[in-house]
């Protein structure tokens, strides 16, 4: 990814001196067991180790081996073996190479995992707080962008602090899916490396052994993991087109933060545009792009193929660095968000009382009138309120066929924005818990 849409530490996760560190690791656990099952000499484990340990990766000398060998697992065990010496010949006994890189990209998504996870947790924190603090912040529900009732501004909120917390359900479930090393050799038999030693690499690196690894981990894991992570985010996609709606000039509820100094046209001096939440939806296209290429990976030639390869070079940094990114973003952009209550009370006052239709509705039928009489009377009242001409209560008021059924006390006690706040505690129970 551009680090224009990246953050270090994720990008450290792929770079290539972690890849290496992690493909040493793997050789080295690997040793160790097989140390322990008399295959390899112990000592030879322990150089392995020593001279690993104490060794920098040199990634330019093992690109040079490569472009001679054209296979970069060979190319880095050439450089290993030059590192440790006479040693060498015992690593990577009866593995093959997706032994190594499949383990490999499993650690590098559980760390991936681990960071995205941080990153949820501080945008709910944020949510969080934001929810109650216009936990009673008055403003107009919308169906289909038009007004429809009043709701408050932290129930807004608190929906999609709920959304994300499943969220996090879902990439916790992701990380133990996708936590699984295979150390089983060629087909995945383990007729050259004994299962003892794949128990051992995986309990060292804190994954589980794959229980059928066909030589290669099956890609159905990945392929629920990257869907996770396109979930999560059409999740902040969702988010930011809710904000950049508000921000909208005739709408003006709530906007991003605008610092001192920023200029928001090359144009037109007076601008302030929503661009961090345009720019999120951009890159929650981008996570979701991801998903159908490792759907595709899933169905590969017999015990192993390498199609899907090229494919998770790509889609593995990619896909995790750039949703990291856009968490951050996200909750940077909730966290400093600008809220204007009494441009929401004006809105919430822009119809002339008709977001009061569906009391006025229920109470008609409570009245006596039948339903879809008492649809007609209130419809026949609103539709002049959207031309300008009059407000909704004096029409009804004015209505004979209304004030018959309901006196003017009673039509004005529907007409009452705290009627439709009080469940807001019992949604936040349910949220947020007691």
């Amino acid at each position: 990814m551009i680090p224009r849409y990246s953050r270090p530490d994720m990008v450290a996760i792929w770079s290539p001196e972690t890849k290496f560190r992690i493909w040493f690791e793997i050789e080295a656990h690997a040793a160790d067991a097989l140390a322990e099952l008399g295959v390899v000499p112990q000592e030879a484990a322990k150089t392995i180790w020593e001279k690993g340990n104490a060794a920098r990766f040199d990634v330019a000398r093992i690109d040079e081996i490569e472009r001679e060998v054209k296979h970069d697992v060979i190319a880095f065990l050439t450089h290993l073996a030059e590192i440790v010496g006479d040693d060498a010949r015992f690593i990577h006994q009866g593995m093959t190479s997706s032994d190594v890189l499949d383990t490999c990209f499993n650690i590098q998504l559980k760390r991936a995992a681990d960071m995205i996870i941080a990153d949820l947790e501080a945008l709910l924190a944020a949510l969080k707080r934001r929810a109650y603090e216009h936990k009673d912040t008055l403003t107009i529900g919308r169906s289909h962008a038009i007004h429809a009732e009043a709701t408050t501004f932290g129930i807004k909120l608190a929906g999609f602090y709920a959304e994300f917390d499943r969220n996090l359900a879902r990439m916790k479930l992701a990380r133990d899916e996708i936590s699984t090393a295979a150390i089983s050799g060629a087909v995945g038999t383990f007729a050259n490396i004994d299962p003892a030693v794949e128990e051992h690499v995986a309990r060292a690196l804190g994954l589980k052994p794959e229980p059928v690894s066909t030589q290669v981990i099956p890609r159905d894991r990945h392929a629920q993991f990257f869907a996770t992570l396109g979930v999560i985010a059409s999740s902040v996609e969702r988010l930011a087109v809710e904000i950049r709606h508000l921000q909208r000039t005739e709408v003006l509820e709530a906007e991003e933060f605008f610092s001192r100094g920023q200029k928001g046209s090359s144009a037109m001096p007076h601008k302030r545009n929503p661009i961090l939440t345009e720019n999120l939806t951009g890159l929650a296209r981008i996570v979701r792009g991801f998903v159908i290429p490792a759907l595709e990976n899933v169905a590969l030639w017999h015990e192993r193929d390498i199609s899907h390869s090229s494919v998770e070079r790509l889609i593995g940094p990619d896909a995790t660095i750039t949703l990291d990114f856009a968490l951050a973003r996200l909750t940077n952009v909730v966290d400093k968000l600008v809220v204007y209550p009494e441009n929401m009370q004006a809105n919430l006052d822009k119809l002339g009382g008709l977001i009061h239709s569906q009391r006025v509705l229920l109470a008609l039928t409570q009245a006596g009138v039948a339903r879809e009489e008492a649809y007609r009377l209130v419809q026949r009242n609103a539709m002049p309120v959207w031309r300008g001409e009059g407000q909704f209560l004096d029409l009804l008021k004015n209505d004979k066929d209304v004030s018959t059924a309901l006196s003017d006390t009673i039509l004005e006690s529907l007409f009452d924005l705290g009627y439709h706040t009080k469940h807001t505690d019992t949604i936040f129970k349910r949220v947020f818990g007691a």
